[in-house]
């Protein structure tokens, strides 16, 4: 039997999703350098479908909670809360916590530079910030957010601050967007769209049901306490939370999974 004849790119299993990640990167870079004002508005609505879907989980979690099976609950209400990274996604919204995988990939080709890469990352994540106060800014005017949801709002925002070191919200960050964007990686081997929902969900249910800490998340968490319980957050151990767990985001979203697969699928030229 002859030996079958294998090449090196034979190996490179993932190569055309990194192509179309590279590709998508430069469109990235081209909407904010030429229309800036679009990709702020794509940027804020992650924010505001992020921040949605957590009043969503807030009241399905308050609302279950005479069933007396915590288990149970934080499933639902991390599967009530997936629902928010298909929309960002199927829709085109940016994300933060995605682009540090696409963005990362674009640096290791040389698509962008690095100084274009983190002014986006900034930009992106001031316009995932700005969708959670106008969502939670337009939720003050109701009377949606109950008394229950607003305690445990602060009982989240509480764990997540004070009862956390800064070395558990860096690690459990990396845990998060890796399971996000390795979700979303193979999500893009998909054509079919009840199979793309799928694999994107999954990594958001085992990050919302494991207690990951996920930057943009946080932030809308954070929103909501600025309208609903402003003296109940500790503001100081707010800001450790955001620095390390963008820090941990990008570990795991950016290297872990960005990096990682650029550098086995081909060269840097």
């Amino acid at each position: 039997m002859q030996k079958p004849v294998k090449t090196i790119e034979d190996t490179y299993t993932t190569k055309p999703i990194v192509e179309g990640i590279v590709g998508s990167v430069a469109m990235k870079e081209v909407m904010m350098d030429k229309t800036p004002f679009r990709y702020l508005l794509r940027a804020m609505m992650s924010g505001f479908l992020l921040s949605i879907m957590t009043v969503l989980m807030l009241a399905v979690k308050t609302q279950f909670a005479s069933a007396n099976n915590p288990g149970l609950i934080n499933l639902l209400g991390a599967i009530s809360f997936s629902i928010a990274l298909v929309f960002i996604v199927i829709t085109g919204a940016e994300l933060l916590t995605s682009n540090f995988m696409f963005f990362t990939v674009g640096l290791y080709y040389k698509t962008v530079t690095f100084k274009k890469a983190m002014t986006l990352f900034l930009y992106c994540f001031l316009g995932n910030i700005l969708g959670g106060f106008v969502l939670f800014g337009l939720m003050y005017g109701t009377k949606v957010m109950t008394p229950e949801m607003i305690a445990a709002l602060t009982k989240t925002v509480t764990v997540k601050t004070v009862d956390s070191t800064w070395l558990s919200i860096l690690i459990k960050g990396i845990f998060c967007n890796f399971f996000i964007n390795i979700g979303i990686l193979v999500a893009l081997m998909f054509k079919e769209g009840l199979t793309k929902t799928f694999f994107i969900a999954v990594g958001v249910i085992i990050f919302v049901f494991m207690g990951y800490e996920h930057v943009v998340y946080n932030a809308g968490l954070f929103a909501g306490m600025v309208f609903y319980n402003f003296d109940g957050a500790s503001w100081i151990d707010v800001l450790k939370n955001i620095v390390f767990a963008f820090i941990g985001n990008y570990i795991g979203g950016g290297i872990l999974i960005g990096l990682y697969f650029a550098y086995l699928n081909g060269t840097r030229d």
